[in-house]
C-alpha cells in the first residue's frame, strides 16, 4: 500500500460545526490531519453536498514525458526548463476542463462521443 493510500481515510466521521456571520467555517484538527490538508482546499458543490479536498501539488507524474517530449524538440538549458514549467503548469487547467466536459456529458449537457464512435464497433 503506498503512502498515499494509507492516508485514506476509509470510514465517515461526522462532526457539526458553526457557520459565522461571514460564512465561515472551522475545519476541526481532526480532520485537518487526518487528510493531510496544508494551505488550500478545493471545494465543490455534488449532490448538494460540499466536498472539501486538500489541494495536492502536481506529483510531477507527467514529468518524464514532458522533458522527454522537450528534449526531442532541441531544448535544452534556461530554455528546456521554462519550456518545461510552463507545460507543467498548464496540466492541472486542462485536467480539471475534462472532468468540467465529462460532468457536463454525464448530465447530458453537452455532446458527447461513445467508444464506438471513436474506435469503431467490433464487427469492424
Amino acid at each position: 500500500m503506498s503512502q498515499k493510500d494509507q492516508n485514506i481515510v476509509r470510514t465517515t466521521i461526522k462532526k457539526r460545526i458553526s457557520v459565522s456571520q461571514k460564512r465561515q467555517i472551522t475545519i476541526p484538527i481532526e480532520f485537518f490531519k487526518s487528510i493531510g490538508i496544508d494551505k488550500e482546499v478545493d471545494c465543490y458543490i455534488h449532490n448538494n453536498s460540499i466536498i472539501i479536498r486538500p489541494v495536492r501539488e502536481d506529483m510531477g507524474e507527467f514529468d518524464e514525458e514532458i522533458l522527454a517530449d522537450l528534449i526531442s524538440q532541441g531544448f535544452s538549458g534556461q530554455e528546456l526548463l521554462t519550456r518545461f514549467k510552463q507545460a507543467r503548469n498548464s496540466i492541472r487547467p486542462a485536467v480539471e476542463s475534462l472532468l468540467k466536459e465529462a460532468h457536463l456529458a454525464a448530465e447530458g449537457k453537452t455532446p458527447f462521443a461513445t467508444y464506438e464512435d471513436i474506435f469503431g464497433s467490433k464487427d469492424n
